[in-house]
């Protein structure tokens, strides 16, 4: 492999070592080893140590932490702090100062805030993502070692085997039937077979085992010069979708109705710029400035939250995701069932005890070097058997396709081949079975008879897997998927992984919660139904795999729907499978764990792992969860509604809230023959009723509205929006006819007057429109939102009677104002939850 010096500048002392134009592909290995200063017994701890200080960890890209000053700045950049910024420069340049500074106070506490909060969940998302350790076997100083991916250094000789990712550029020593998925370098889904040269970072074994020694780690592999080419690339979740609809819904509307308000205010006063300065003020009040600081801040409350119940968010945004999820797709294993699988049977073909059905399948398990799964540990715990008498010769590594897996060994002089799989597959493979001592040919009605006994074994809720071998006369020294073929039939082995005790508790909690649950499993369907039945998983219709394959992938959209148990499935099914949901409209979760789901849990909405899964599955998880339960996954779920719960109020009650202001201003301003309110008092408001809504992610959510999926659904949001803003208008409109015909307002006492009513009842509206139950009977908001309103409300009535009154232009109103006010409050409150109780029962949204 040659690498152009270009791609990557030299940094540091050390880094020379790290030869990029030197062919790594076609130079001897013995070439190799010299150049990288190492061996096949590989680096000696202290060396590896000195290369890790050089050349530093072995990451993709390199961390490069922003000084907290650039972090800051960035987040000006966000679209609506823009806006008040823009407002600002054009206050100050017309010389309203105090109306700039307020304008600059309001973008500066949204920044800083968010800043803060989301500075304070990047540092505890690292400490939690240490909690998930993904390792690599290395040979040092002639012992294996495990170490974490980042500690690969060049010239580290690494031991890979199915299921682990492939931790650095690596020229393979040797290999066997080693199978490599390169989907993130090449976009091929397929595995491909690699016996040698070089394999890269960024890849994943499915199959197999090699040894290789790392010639190139972290920005210097092929995976880093893509990760630097992507790295500033954004890749836009639902989640991210919904804010940014929504920002971009509330700046039409505000562009909209600013021009509207300007050519009006100019035309029927003549004075440009008071007209200006007074639409830039209306442009602030349509402004949602602290939804970016709300969104991290539930975001990682969220993830805080959820971490405590040992539930790991590794993407900030798969939150939401959690709590819009309504089909969840998971195998049985450990997931439903105890993760504690036991050989209960070992039996021949009429389910007749045989014992060397045992010693065979013992052979098998204790010689294969690939992935030891939980099948193979049950059955060298079973019973020990001495295994090392035989010789071991090669084996032929388990594969998702044809899943089995063989060792040949010697026996008697001859080259015994022992398979065991999935009965399926290994009966395709037989000629023959063996019974009592004797060898017979398999043909049509007797195949029938000994498949007898699999299905008898399936039925009773065992997981089953079928034993044959063949003595090979003409000795080979290497054997292949080709030689499992002309088999004898020798027996079952029977393993039993009871249900958890809690999983029937779990299943009934996630359906009162909405989420169906799909099973997804290598098993046959007696096992699954079994299973299934036992923790109340109704039968809602099963397909195979075979059948999976005939659909097409319109088809499978239905068929996904229907149906909830997929048996004898592949992994590539089990993706086709999930975007067959996702094309029904479903929000789609996998949980998976084994090196057979990355795949899956790329292509869903909200890909789950736990901490012991495989390489593969861990790395592709946005969320890891440190105990695998269905009881976690079901609080981690709460959490996710109760997060979204709590921005979408902030998103109803500020859009409709600004909306209806804003519609009042442009009424106001087309008979009023002065300006409606100032704009630094327009600033004022805003500024106020910004600083209750901080109190927000801090509320409790409805019962009620946990209890179904929560998608975003911007349509919702501008009908609650269109409907709510122009009641709170109508209560506006009061305010304006009784300071106008009752009191005969001044000017002043107008700005004053609605100044009081447009802060009260925007502050105290979040009460009504956060839950939709009737509020503080059925649904009490926390204290802390409570004290901000009350806190708020309190500072504006008393504006006017302090000495900060004149600056901004307010007077004290009369008594009998008050008693007004309140009856105008209480009405609209009032007319506010009958006119929301309507819409929900209208529309279905809460």
């Amino acid at each position: 492999m040659k690498t152009s010096k270009k791609a990557y500048p030299f940094k540091g002392k050390g880094k020379k070592l790290q030869v990029l134009d030197f062919d790594y592909i076609k130079s001897p290995l013995e070439v190799v080893f010299e150049k990288l200063k190492t061996s096949e017994k590989g680096l000696a701890q202290d060396e590896a140590q000195k290369r890790l200080e050089e050349y530093g960890h072995n990451e993709p890209v390199e961390k490069k932490e922003r000084p907290i000053l650039i972090q800051i700045l960035l987040k000006f950049l966000n679209p609506l702090v823009m806006v008040l910024l823009i407002i600002a420069a054009f206050s100050l340049f017309f010389g309203e100062r105090v109306s700039a500074l307020l304008v600059l106070l309001m973008a500066i506490m949204s920044v800083f805030l968010s800043f803060f909060q989301e500075y304070r969940a990047g540092k505890e998302a690292e400490k939690l993502k240490s909690l998930v350790h993904t390792t690599a076997a290395v040979m040092r100083g002639g012992k294996v070692w495990e170490i974490k991916l980042s500690e690969i250094v060049p010239g580290d000789i690494v031991d890979l085997s199915g299921g682990d990712m492939v931790p650095a550029d690596l020229r393979i020593i040797h290999s066997k039937d080693l199978f490599i998925n390169q989907s993130s370098l090449t976009g091929e889904s397929l595995p491909v077979e690699i016996s040698e040269g070089l394999i890269y970072m960024g890849s994943s074994v499915v199959s197999g085992t090699a040894l290789g020694v790392a010639v190139l780690t972290g920005t210097y592999t092929k995976f880093g010069e893509l990760s630097h080419e992507i790295e500033t690339a954004y890749v836009e979740t639902s989640f991210d979708r919904g804010i940014r609809d929504f920002t971009f819904l509330m700046i039409r509307f505000m562009v909209g109705l600013v021009v509207f308000i300007f050519a009006v205010n100019a035309l029927l006063r003549g004075n440009i710029v008071e007209a200006f300065l007074f639409s830039l003020a209306v442009a602030v009040g349509l402004t949602p400035e602290m939804l970016p600081m709300l969104v991290t801040v539930n975001l990682s409350a969220g993830a805080m939250v959820m971490a405590k119940k040992e539930v790991i968010v590794k993407r900030l945004s798969s939150i939401q995701n959690f709590g819009a999820m309504d089909v969840l797709c998971t195998d049985k294993t450990g997931t439903l069932t105890l993760d504690k699988i036991v050989l209960e049977k070992h039996c021949d073909v009429k389910g007749r005890e045989d014992r060397e059905v045992l010693a065979l399948a013992y052979i098998n398990s204790f010689y294969q070097t690939g992935l030891k799964n939980l099948l193979d540990k049950a059955i060298l715990k079973h019973e020990k058997i001495l295994a090392k008498p035989y010789k071991k010769i090669d084996e032929v590594p388990f594969d998702f396709e044809r899943r089995i897996m063989s060792v040949v060994i010697e026996h008697n002089n001859h080259h015994r081949l022992i398979s065991k799989g999935a009965p399926e597959e290994i009966f395709k493979r037989c000629t023959k079975f063996e019974l009592e001592g004797k060898v017979l040919a398999i043909h049509p009605d007797i195949l029938k008879e000994v498949e007898k006994e699999y299905d008898v074994l399936s039925a009773e809720g065992f997981r089953v897997l079928a034993l044959a071998y063949k003595d090979i006369e003409k000795h080979k020294e290497a054997y292949s998927k080709e030689d499992e073929k002309d088999l004898i039939l020798r027996g079952y082995l029977a393993f039993l992984d009871p249900p958890k005790p809690t999983a029937r508790e779990a299943v009934e909690d996630l359906k009162k919660l909405g989420v169906a649950i799909k099973i997804l499993t290598g098993d046959n369907e007696l096992v699954t139904k079994k299973i299934c039945q036992e923790i109340h998983v109704s039968f809602q219709g099963l397909i195979s795999g075979e059948q999976v394959e005939k659909l097409s992938d319109e088809e499978l959209k239905s068929a996904a729907r229907d149906n909830n148990m997929f048996v004898r499935i592949s992994p590539m099914q089990k993706d086709r499978i999930i975007r067959a949901l996702k094309a029904a409209g479903h929000t789609v979760g996998f949980l998976g764990d084994g090196i057979n789901d990355g795949a899956a849990l790329k292509v869903s909405d909200v890909g789950i792992s736990v901490n012991n899964a495989a390489d593969i599955a861990k790395e592709t998880a946005d969320i890891i969860l440190l105990r695998k339960s269905l009881r976690v996954l079901r609080d981690a779920v709460v959490e996710g509604r109760k997060t979204f719960g709590n921005i979408i109020k902030y998103v109803k009650m500020g859009s409709s809230s600004n909306f209806g202001n804003m519609l009042s201003m442009t009424g106001a301003s087309l008979f009023l023959p002065f300006l409606p309110m100032l704009p630094i008092q327009i600033l004022l408001n805003n500024f106020l009723y910004d600083l209750s809504q901080v109190a927000i992610p801090t509320d409790e959510v409805d019962k009620d509205y946990l209890s179904q999926p929560r998608p975003w659904n911007i349509d919702a949001i501008k009908k609650f929006m269109l409907l709510i803003g122009p009641v709170s208008s109508v209560f506006d409109f009061a305010t304006f006819g009784a300071l106008l015909f009752i009191f005969h307002a001044s000017p002043p006492f107008f700005h004053t007057g609605w100044f009081l009513e447009s802060l009260v009842t925007q502050t105290l509206v979040i009460h009504v429109i956060r839950t939709g139950k009737i509020p503080f009977i059925e649904s009490r908001p926390s204290n802390f939102l409570i004290l901000m309103s009350l806190f708020i409300v309190t500072a504006g009535l008393v504006l006017p009677f302090s000495p900060l009154a004149e600056y901004f232009g307010l007077v004290i109103p009369t008594a009998s104002y008050f008693v007004v006010l309140f009856i105008i409050v209480a009405g609209y409150l009032l007319t506010v939850q009958a006119v929301k109780s309507w819409f929900f029962k209208k529309f279905g949204y809460n």
